[in-house]
């Protein structure tokens, strides 16, 4: 079997501990995360595992013959690999030597990319991130077996188009591709690979849903190791079993999913903050009395001892929070009045070439809607949002405004535009509300601009801080209607919760994009889907919108009440819907599940924690040199072993067995 292990290995980068003693194991089947606040170091640790760092100290092992892949969270395109097309990059992780297996390329001859392919690239966006590969790095430097059921070109074909591209891109030149789109390519070579471990440092980004969608697929039919950092709560939670925490240079295995590591470190920290606030006040306590009575000698005595404990404090046991785990509540100014409706859309159509994306689109929205729009790549999603925000001219149809609307449109694009020797924290306060000036440190720090951050002018932003900045700046202003394109790009997980609190907060209306499956759950009150230039508006949320079409390809009732027309359009037609007695036996049986699921958690960590100590009994001298004791303790580890054995199948039979909209394998399933 092949494994993967770091033993006590630390890193420095002057005098900041990085890692500090940490010690992780993979063998095949893992399923785990890297998680932990931002800057913890989650990429330093995975580019130590990939090798492409050395650590102070400690081991790396990987066993013999077994061989690992690594997407790291971005790259440098060699101007040399520009002349290649994408099939031929593909094709370059296989050995040179390597014969395609006699299957004929599925790329056909004399084809050019197809209409509407800028459409497609629009709808992802970029940033400023160089991305690409090195052909030499050794992220890329290993191709295993080739498979023995698919040829070459039908796993590339499988690949590249489970990650959003189509037949007509094959041919196109490396360097025509957005760099989102290069970190597709690059992801995609890191699965070709068909390596015993993928290490992955955030794969969903740049990645639409229905290519999270495969990924997760892929990754679910995957018989090797995984290693991934992500911050998509809902494709964590679906994609791996263990999560470790990386925290002050430590890192702590926790069983289980996504979720349930949130929970359980929820408390952690909340206990950690207690103990920090009572160490506070100790603290401040015994620094008053020292100043009140140093120069007493009848104090003399008291006055040193507590500066030997305060010394002592400093050296060994004070408790430091940083500063990015201090979640921060923060609120928006409150949105104009508005009269009833919001906006209204009329006949709203759009082509690029022959390809026609918007057709005869109608929508009305009433004032504190939220409405999601959903739909594969190059549906027009961003198109739709740039017409309803005014930033796009030529289309058919018109949009109207409520009274007294006030609209603020975000985009990556738009954010591209911040420029100039002005600093972030002056950009911020410029026009800000009066009443919002004295929390703008604190808004800007939960938008990841910490300490000098602030002074950074904007002319030497990144594209994913100007990102973060142009959206935090469209929500200091008194608007009542938001239209956000991945408004989550760039965010972490801790900052999305605070976004999306302040979202979930706001009276106003919103009409947003979003890849975040978990993010479009929770806002989401409306779900206007696109496809192919047809349209449907769902009356509920996203998370209902995916299990009405997991019934049906026709929209249902939502479940408070009986459909209403949409204004015109395409109208929802009601084709069927849950009785109430299968709903809450439905609601029931998944709260049996998460009940058994959290018991076997407790279970597995009850277990995992006996075996060690048996481990650690059986090392003692006394025990190893007594034959008795020794058999006795191996019986019982054997023992231990097997009821962990048993406990994980029934975990993972919950966890596979689990309402999963990506519970169909496909092709995914073949490709191994």
């Amino acid at each position: 079997m092949a494994n993967l292990q770091l033993s006590g290995v630390s890193l420095m980068f002057g005098a900041r501990t990085i890692l500090k003693n940490v010690t992780i194991h993979l063998s095949e089947g893992s399923r785990a995360a890297l998680c932990g606040i931002n800057g913890s170091g989650k990429s330093t640790l995975l580019k130590v595992i990939a090798k492409e760092i050395e650590p102070d100290s400690g081991e790396r092992s990987l066993s013999k013959g077994s061989s690992l892949a690594y997407l790291p969270q971005s790259i440098i395109v060699p101007a040399v690999l520009g002349s290649r097309t994408l099939l031929e990059e593909a094709q370059s992780v296989y050995p040179a030597s390597a014969d395609d297996g006699g299957g004929a390329s599925l790329m056909p001859s004399g084809v050019s990319p197809a209409e509407g392919v800028a459409e497609d690239r629009a709808e992802e966006g970029g940033d400023d991130r160089s991305a690409g590969w090195s052909e030499g790095s050794a992220s890329f430097a290993a191709a295993s077996p080739l498979s023995t059921h698919w040829s070459r070109d039908k796993d590339i074909s499988i690949v590249l188009t489970g990650l959003g591209f189509v037949a007509a891109d094959f041919s196109r030149g490396v360097d025509e591709f957005s760099s989102g789109w290069k970190m597709r390519i690059a992801l995609a070579k890191a699965l070709l690979q068909k390596a015993d471990f993928l290490l992955l440092d955030e794969p969903t980004n740049y990645l639409d849903i229905e290519a999270r969608a495969w990924l997760l697929k892929f990754l679910g039919a995957f018989k090797g190791g995984i290693l991934l950092v992500s911050h998509d709560r809902f494709f964590l939670d679906n994609a791996i079993r263990e999560v470790y925490d990386l925290f002050q240079g430590g890192l702590k295995r926790y069983a289980g999913n996504y979720s349930a590591y949130e929970r359980q470190r929820k408390a952690e920290l909340d206990e950690l903050l207690k103990r920090h606030a009572e160490q506070e006040v100790e603290i401040k306590r015994a620094e008053d009395l020292i100043r009140r009575f140093r120069y007493k000698a009848s104090k003399a005595a008291m006055v040193q001892e507590r500066v030997k404990k305060l010394e002592k404090l400093e050296k060994t046991g004070k408790i430091e929070i940083p500063e990015n785990l201090k979640k921060i509540a923060i609120t928006f100014p409150p949105p104009p009045h508005s009269g009833r409706i919001a906006l209204t859309a009329t006949g709203i159509g759009k082509r690029y070439g022959e390809k026609t994306v918007l057709a005869g689109l109608d929508l009305q929205l009433d004032a504190g809607e939220r409405l999601v729009v959903a739909g594969k790549n190059g549906a027009g999603k961003s198109t739709l949002l740039r017409i309803l925000g005014g930033n796009e001219n030529n289309f058919s149809g018109s949009v109207r405004y409520g009274a007294g609307i006030a609209a603020g449109f975000f985009s990556v694009e738009s954010a591209e535009s911040l420029a100039g020797g002005e600093t972030v924290l002056g950009f911020m306060e410029q026009d800000a509300p009066l009443a919002l000036l004295p929390k703008i440190r604190d808004m800007l720090g939960a938008f990841l601009f910490r300490g000098d951050d602030v002074y950074k002018t904007l002319g030497v932003l990144s594209g994913g801080e100007k990102s973060r900045l142009a959206l935090l700046k469209m929500l200091t202003r008194p608007l009542n209607l938001l239209l956000l394109d991945e408004p989550t790009n760039h965010l972490d997980i801790w900052t999305k919760d605070i976004l999306l609190d302040a979202l979930t907060a706001f009276t106003g209306t919103i009409i947003f994009v979003c890849h975040d499956r978990a993010f479009m759950e929770r806002l989401s009150t409306k779900t206007l889907y696109l496809d192919g230039g047809k349209h449907t508006l769902y009356y509920g949320g996203y998370a209902w919108f995916m299990e009405t079409r997991a019934q049906t390809e026709m929209p249902v009732a939502p479940p408070n009440g009986e459909p209403k027309p949409p204004p015109s359009g395409n109208p929802a037609q009601n084709a069927g819907k849950d009785s109430r007695e299968e709903t809450k036996k439905r609601k029931a049986e998944e709260k049996r599940r998460k009940k058994r699921e959290e018991e076997l958690i407790a279970k597995i960590e009850s277990l995992e924690a006996a075996k060690a100590h048996a481990e650690t009994e059986l090392s003692r001298p006394e025990v190893y040199s007594s034959g008795e004791k020794a058999r006795k303790i191996q019986a019982d580890i054997r023992a231990l072993e097997a009821s962990l054995e048993g406990a994980n199948a029934e975990w993972e039979g919950l966890f596979l067995t689990a309402a999963n909209p990506y519970d169909n394998l496909g092709l995914c399933r073949n490709f191994f």
